[in-house]
């Protein structure tokens, strides 16, 4: 917490009802030491709804633990390692909530941020709400490429989270995507159900295709079934805007079924068309043309949850060039 902060409150949900004090806080101020709350809650710099406690009382649901100022960076802990998280990051996501209740929260990913860190990453969309949330479980529902915007599901319950990936499981979780593909789509919409596999490129980066035939898919290869439904939207010079509609949620999926099906997705340098992509980058693309517009999925009690996020100012920009008359 930085230095220019009041106290921080935390409301103890359902899901930490009876916890002891000591070990509710040892999980909401991860990389604190355990002698430094104990000294803390002996001082009585700690308060329960107002009132000094021991740290072996129980928490209730409701109540309101006073945390006073602690003299260390904004910051979250991940294990032993303790992750930094600049201040303009933390507002950036403050701002992009869509929706939380005490199950739920649905972010519009901003593109550029990772859902967690790692391979390099200081820190991900996950490690920085859990600083800003610091009182439930939080923990990713579902995952988003680096530079794919748009919604994602983090958990705050095991109830939510335990609901949530039964409902990816069986298949009840709708993902609607929209994409800027290169060229000009033929006919109607088009369903791809090429199963995909992973594979290692030379430098040993992670690489995603599609299984062609029986043959190929018996012959020892790990390749996981993956449906995609490309419905375009409106055509421009060269490009096509599609809703792609996914069964499955797969590393890559949509990239590599797009290139698949002969119209890669634009900007994206991995699986894309290199021709096209000077193209848009030209008209100010600077990111893969990839935005997960809607989410639909059953709650823990089976209602259904429909969230989602505009198509951001920079891809709605690139789409008004594409749609000037040349000069």
């Amino acid at each position: 917490m930085s230095q220019d902060r009041g106290p921080q409150v935390l409301t103890v949900h359902a899901a930490s009802e009876g916890q002891r004090l000591d070990n509710f806080l040892l999980r909401h101020l991860k990389g604190v030491p355990r002698s430094l709350i104990y000294r803390l809650v002996r001082k009585g710099a700690v308060r329960v709804n107002g009132r000094r406690a021991k740290v072996e009382m129980r928490v209730t649901g409701g109540d309101e633990v006073r945390i006073p100022v602690l003299d260390r960076p904004e910051s979250v802990g991940d294990g032993a390692r303790v992750v930094h998280v600049p201040e303009g990051m933390l507002r950036t996501l403050r701002q992009a909530i869509i929706h939380e209740d005490a199950d739920y929260l649905v972010l519009d990913k901003p593109s550029g941020v990772a859902v967690h860190g790692g391979s390099g990453l200081a820190y991900g969309v996950i490690e920085a709400m859990r600083l800003l949330r610091p009182g439930p479980a939080l923990e990713l529902g579902h995952r988003l490429d680096r530079d794919t915007s748009g919604c994602l599901v983090l958990t705050k319950s095991r109830r939510g989270l335990r609901a949530f990936h039964e409902a990816l499981r069986a298949g009840q979780v709708e993902k609607r995507y929209l994409a800027l593909v290169a060229g000009a789509w033929a006919g109607p919409p088009r369903r791809c159900e090429l199963p995909i596999a992973q594979d290692r490129d030379a430098t040993g980066r992670r690489q995603m295709r599609v299984v062609q035939g029986h043959a190929e898919a018996d012959s020892g290869d790990t390749a996981r079934r993956a449906t995609s439904l490309f419905t375009p939207i409106e055509s421009y010079a060269g490009f096509t805007l599609m809703e792609v509609d996914i069964g499955t949620g797969r590393t890559h999926q949509i990239r590599v079924h797009g290139r698949a099906l002969g119209h890669p997705v634009a900007g994206d340098h991995d699986y894309g068309d290199p021709e096209a992509n000077r193209l848009v980058r030209r008209l100010g693309l600077k990111r893969m043309f990839l935005h997960a517009q809607a989410i639909r999925f059953p709650d823990w009690q089976r209602d259904p949850l429909l969230f989602s996020a505009p198509l951001p100012a920079d891809l709605e920009q690139v789409l008004r060039a594409l749609s000037e008359p040349a000069r």
